[in-house]
This record gives structure tokens, sequence and C-alpha cells, in this order.
């Protein structure tokens, strides 16, 4: 089969995944498995398939079992009053304000996306700030937007894989790519925070200021077992950030602890594992689904097609400003395909071309990172299921809410690059 045709397949696959999903004809589980079979069986990939969706699922296991048994750990740990505390304390210092509640949640989020991990950073902010949201009514949708947006900036830093891969592929000086971009993601933070600031007043004038039950909270009956569960909770969260455990059973041997811990009963521990089964499975199937289709994506060729296809459709006229057109294509392209593909697999490419128009590799390079605000609504990234199962919020609605903040986020960023000289245009 002919590269454009497998280009067009692949398009053709993508486009079909993401209008069924916004328009809520196929369940994303369900369109993530089947979408891909379906394309690619026209690529004539036949029973090779099956070896296509095992290594793609294989690559996403071990997310997989973390997004799960982080589902259920955290379920055991809202049930027996873990956060209650701290919940009642933020009440306290937020007054009831949602605009405080919002603006604290991006300022938090900030901090604690520092260590580079989308999945760690939701799994704490969610963790102690989705019951605050519910408590005072406020759109759960706000906290994964601003979560998304958060991380769409931090993972630019230099530990983390985004920066890596980018270092790697083309490879560049660490301090030589990351430090001309300062400036850009200060601007793109502050981006983010005046978009915390729109929401938080728009909650505060949809439910008030609420001065009302904030100093009430629980309590705690048995203190030696709370302070256990929150040494094991944050002897977790450390396991995780720095990678001193494998990071998909960190949260399995957790749960095995916490149940021990606070149920003794096996019958009790049955039912406490029943209630929460169904968020986790339901967030975990979509994890092994994306592998099914990064799987055939890359197994039938459809994604380096489409990679050399881009490559090619470049008119001359722009290839001096191959550096901004990377900056705006990274938005769809690191939303479409993952990031290995991208950096491993077009960045190469875009570099290659760009230097036939004088235009260096650092600035590639520095211009594919703009994007990743959008990349952190991919349905292709394992985390994006995972925050939307833990603030048990839609795919779709999640998606709408965000998109165009995110977008906002990227070309801001773009923007400031452009007029730091940090990516050069010409007009």
């Amino acid at each position: 089969m002919s590269e454009s045709t497998l280009a067009l397949l692949g398009l053709g696959m993508i486009t079909t995944f993401i209008t069924l999903i916004l328009t809520k004809r196929l369940s994303p589980f369900v369109a993530l498995t089947l979408i891909p079979i379906l394309f690619g069986l026209m690529t004539g990939a036949g029973l090779g398939l099956g070896k296509m969706m095992e290594n793609g699922i294989r690559d996403t296991a071990p997310t997989g079992v973390l997004i799960m048994f982080g589902i259920l750990y955290f379920g055991i740990m809202f049930e027996v009053g873990l956060f209650e505390p701290l919940i009642i304390k933020f009440l306290q210092i937020a007054k009831g304000d949602p605009l405080k509640v919002i603006m604290g949640t991006c300022v938090l989020s900030f901090i604690v996306a520092m260590d580079g991990d989308g999945a760690a950073t939701y799994l704490i902010i969610v963790g102690a700030m989705l019951p605050v949201y519910k408590r005072l009514g406020i759109n759960p949708l706000i906290l994964t937007c601003i979560l998304t947006l958060c991380v769409g900036i931090m993972i630019k830093l230099p530990w983390t894989g985004a920066n890596a891969r980018v270092l790697s592929a083309l490879h560049l000086n660490p301090s030589e790519l990351f430090n001309p971009i300062i400036p850009a993601m200060l601007a793109s933070m502050v981006w983010v925070l005046m978009v915390a600031y729109y929401f938080g007043l728009k909650e505060r004038k949809r439910l008030g200021i609420q001065l009302i039950e904030i100093t009430e909270s629980k309590e705690i009956k048995n203190k030696v077992l709370y302070f256990t569960n929150l040494l094991l909770t944050i002897v977790l969260i450390v396991a995780l950030v720095s990678g001193l455990f494998p990071i998909a059973v960190t949260f399995m041997v957790g749960l095995a602890i916490a149940l021990i811990l606070n149920f003794p009963n096996l019958e009790e521990q049955r039912k406490r594992l029943a209630a929460h089964a169904a968020s986790a499975l339901s967030v975990g199937s979509m994890v092994f689904a994306a592998g099914i289709f990064t799987g055939i994506l890359s197994g039938t060729k459809m994604l380096n097609a489409m990679a050399q296809s881009f490559i090619r459709i470049i008119p001359d006229s722009l290839g001096p400003n191959m550096a901004v057109i990377t900056a705006i294509t990274s938005m769809p392209f690191t939303y479409f395909i993952s990031n290995d593909a991208y950096y491993y697999g077009i960045i190469p490419l875009t570099a290659v071309t760009a230097s036939h128009f004088t235009v260096p590799a650092i600035e590639i390079g520095r211009a594919s990172l703009m994007g990743q605000s959008v990349h952190m609504l991919s349905p292709l990234v394992a985390s994006t299921y995972l925050l939307i199962g833990l603030a048990d919020v839609s795919f779709a609605a999640h998606q709408r809410f965000t998109l165009k903040w995110a977008v906002g986020s990227v070309l801001v960023m773009t923007l400031v690059t452009i007029l730091t000289g940090v990516i050069t245009i010409y007009l």
C-alpha cells in the first residue's frame, strides 16, 4: 500500500475516533478498540493486527495498573476520612470563597507538577481538592482544566519526558534548549492564573461565598490509624514521584496494606473493593484500549506515513518559518499521536527539512515543546483517563471545556518565544 494511502487511512482513523467520541456516538473504550481494528484491516494487516495490539497493550500496562489501583486506593482513603482535616483547613483559609479555592488549586498544581509527572500530580491534587470542590459546589471541570493547563506547562522542565525526547532525538544541549523558553513558560503560567481567576469570579458569582459549615469536621476516632494512613499515603506518593519503587505496583501494594489496616474483616474488604471497582475498571479499560489504538497506528506504518506526508506538503516559501510552523502544528500532532512517535518520528524529519532553509535544529526543538498543553488532553495520554476518572467527569465534557484554554496557553507561549527571538519568524 502506498505511503499516501496509509497517511489518509491514519488521518481518517484519528478523525473518525475523535468525531465519534465528541458526538457521544461511541464510548471511548469502544471507539479506541474497534475503530483502529477497522482501519487496520483496510491497510491489509490482517492477522498481524493481533501482535500490534498486544505490543500496544504491553506498553500501556504499567500505567493501566497504576491508574486502576490508584483509583481504588484513593477511594478507600476518601472513605476512611484521610482528607477530611485537610479539606476543612483549606475551607477555613479560603473562607468558602470559590475564587480563592480555584486560585489555590492553580498555585498548588504548579508546585506539585514540578516533578514532571502528570499522573502523580493528578493523584495528589484531585485527591486533596475534589472534596473541597464538591463541598462548595464548584464545577469539577474547572479542576480538571486547571490541572491540565498547569501540567502542560511544567512538563517542559529539563527533567521531564518531553524535554528528554527532544534532547535525545536532536542531540541538543539541555541548557541551550530549555533556558531560552523560561520567559515563555512564565508568560503561560500568568495566562493560566488569569484563566483560574476568570473561573473563580464566575463561580463566586454563581455560588457566592459560603460561610456556613466550614468549621465542621468529623472527629478522628482513631488517631493512630489516621496518621498511619497519612504516612502510608506520603510514602506511596514519594515512591511514585522518585521512582524508588516500580511504578506499576506502587498503589497495588499500597491498596493491600490499606485494606488490612482499615478493614481487617475479609467480607468488608470485598465490599469496599466492589464499591470502587466500577470507576477503576472503567478508567483502566480505556488505558488498555488506548494501547490497541497506538499499537495499530504505529504497527501498520500509518503513523510514519502521516509524518512523511506532512514534511512533503510544506511549500518552499514557508521553509524559513519552519520553527513557527512546528510550534503551531505541535498541537494537533501531539494530540493525535504519542510523544514518542512525534519526537522520534516527526521532529527529526522536520529538523532535517528545516536545515535546508537554514533554520537551526535548536529552534525546531524549542518549537516542538509548545504544544504540550494540548497534548495533555489527548485520548492517547493514559493520565488523561486517570484525571477524568478521579474527578468523575466525562472525557467529552473535559475536552470541550478545556481545549480552547489549552490552545490559548500554547499560543501565548509561542507568541512570547517569537517576541523574545527564541523562535524566528520571517514576514
